[in-house]
């Protein structure tokens, strides 16, 4: 349940800040999507660490995203608050991706290795 609140409170944010609302609760959900997005999709593939160690590691990987995506902006002459969460939401997902498709791939190593193992 609070995975879910979670979401809706970051959504929320990302539609506040792309929408140009003017609501006095912009600016502090934004931060928090800016935070729990990428911080969602590292702590995904940090799941071998103990809980602590995955959530220090997560939340400060994901202020190195947001910086890496904001100087990359600004070093093209782009900033944009829309294009800053649109940017930060894909790279988000992208990793959400990678950890997957990896998370499969492994799986289908195993597999492959534990058949090699009992035929040979």
């Amino acid at each position: 349940m609070l995975t879910g609140v979670a979401t809706a409170v970051g959504g929320a944010g990302a539609l506040l800040a792309l929408t140009g609302s003017q609501s006095p609760l912009r600016g502090p959900l934004t931060l928090f999507f800016l935070l729990a997005a990428p911080a969602a999709a590292i702590a995904t593939a940090l799941r071998g660490l103990d809980p602590f160690g995955r959530l220090l590691a997560a939340l400060a990987g994901a202020v190195v995203v947001d910086m890496l995506v904001a100087q990359g902006m600004l070093t093209v002459h782009r900033w944009s608050v829309g294009g800053g969460i649109v940017a930060v939401t894909a790279l988000s997902l992208l990793l959400l991706l990678a950890d997957g498709v990896l998370g499969r791939i492994r799986k289908a190593r195993a597999r492959h290795g534990a058949r090699a193992d009992s035929a040979g």
